[in-house]
């Protein structure tokens, strides 16, 4: 099966004809900051100091400004525009991976149709997260076809019910919220006819810009003044905890500034506060790490994949659980900051899991 790789690239430019392709100066940037000079970038990224410099000049007279910092016997700094244009293509990469990864799922099954003819994928529709990431990751390495579509949990569910997928990717708090999520999905899942597959637990709570200066400790601060949210999309599974946790602490949606501001990822929930652009959102402590947030942890919930049972001894589907339960992807899933993956790959019936289904 063949591999189609999709990135997002962008250019910035006063007009359509002067453009500037950003692809290179971001590689350039990146590198002065991690090395400190732009000598040193230019070693990195195995190019001539005389390009680089040039490529930085051209750059500064598009913006009328400087990206670079350079201070004898003191190396090079970047300026707090070049930091901005870095963080500008994260929350992009953070923002479109999701679709582009769908789509290139899709191309990569339409290519191979086209050459051998119709072949079997296993047919993934799940809500973005790093364990299912991390999964895809390990998948793609043995060669397995997925057919991926990154969707809302309930949406994910639906697809299940109706034949549009064999896995359905879904999350579920502990505790007391526990029987009102499932109620949501128990409409989509049949206990006669589907189980599930244990992916991970992890943490899920409240991200903030380092430091904290709004001093932001628990969900009744998200109503503060000054307080800038930003949330999930409506329909994820992300949004749905998040509501009724505000139902349970008294706070109206109305009264949180940004509460209609959506991304659909967690990542790009994060590189959004990142980039200075909100103060807070609701998410997972990886995506928190990763971005240099920090992080309040307010619920723990478990993440699963529902299939049919008779999907279980289909050699592909089988080629999957057999992946999930080695002890190298569980130790890849335990890395993650906030997941716990000693569950990874196990085999649930509903009501096993779920009291509400029994």
């Amino acid at each position: 099966m063949y591999k189609v790789n999709i990135k997002p690239h962008w250019e910035i430019g006063q007009n359509s004809d002067d453009s500037l392709d950003t692809a290179g100066l971001l590689t350039i940037l990146t590198a002065i900051r991690e090395t400190g000079s732009i000598s040193n970038a230019a070693k990195e990224t195995l190019q001539s100091y005389r390009h680089v410099w040039g490529l930085l000049r051209a750059a500064e007279q598009l913006f009328d400004h400087p990206l670079v910092i350079t201070e004898r016997g003191r190396g090079s700094v970047l300026t707090p525009l070049a930091e901005k244009l870095i963080w500008a293509d994260r929350r992009i990469a953070a923002r479109l991976s999701p679709t582009l990864e769908s789509l290139a799922s899709e191309l990569e099954g339409e290519l191979s149709k086209a050459v051998i003819g119709t072949s079997k994928a296993i047919r993934l529709n799940a809500s973005h997260g790093f364990a299912v990431a991390a999964l895809l990751n390990r998948l793609n390495a043995v060669h397995l076809p997925i057919d991926l579509r990154y969707r809302s949990s309930t949406d994910a569910v639906a697809a299940l019910s109706r034949g549009e997928c064999d896995l359905a990717g879904f999350h579920v708090p502990y505790g007391e919220f526990e029987d009102a999520v499932i109620a949501l999905y128990a409409r989509w899942l049949n206990k006669k006819a589907h189980c599930l597959i244990h992916l991970a637990v992890r943490n899920q709570g409240l991200m903030v810009a380092p430091g904290n200066p709004k001093n932001i400790r628990e969900l009744t601060n998200l109503s503060d003044d000054g307080v800038l949210f930003v949330n999930r999309q409506a329909g994820s599974g992300t949004r749905v905890l998040l509501e009724m946790l505000l139902e349970k602490s008294g706070v109206a949606s109305s009264a949180i500034e940004g509460f209609e501001s959506t991304e659909f990822t967690h990542s790009a929930v994060a590189a959004f506060i990142a980039s200075g652009m909100a103060d807070v959102g609701f998410g997972v402590q990886t995506a928190a790490e990763r971005f240099g947030l920090e992080f309040i942890p307010l619920v723990r919930e478990r993440y699963f994949f529902a299939l049919p049972i008779a999907a279980m001894q289909d050699p592909l589907m089988q080629q999957v659980i057999t992946t999930m339960q080695t002890d190298t992807f569980r130790e890849v899933v335990n890395q993650l900051a906030g997941y716990d993956g000693s569950a990874t790959g196990e085999i649930f019936s509903l009501p096993d899991a779920f009291s509400y289904l029994r």
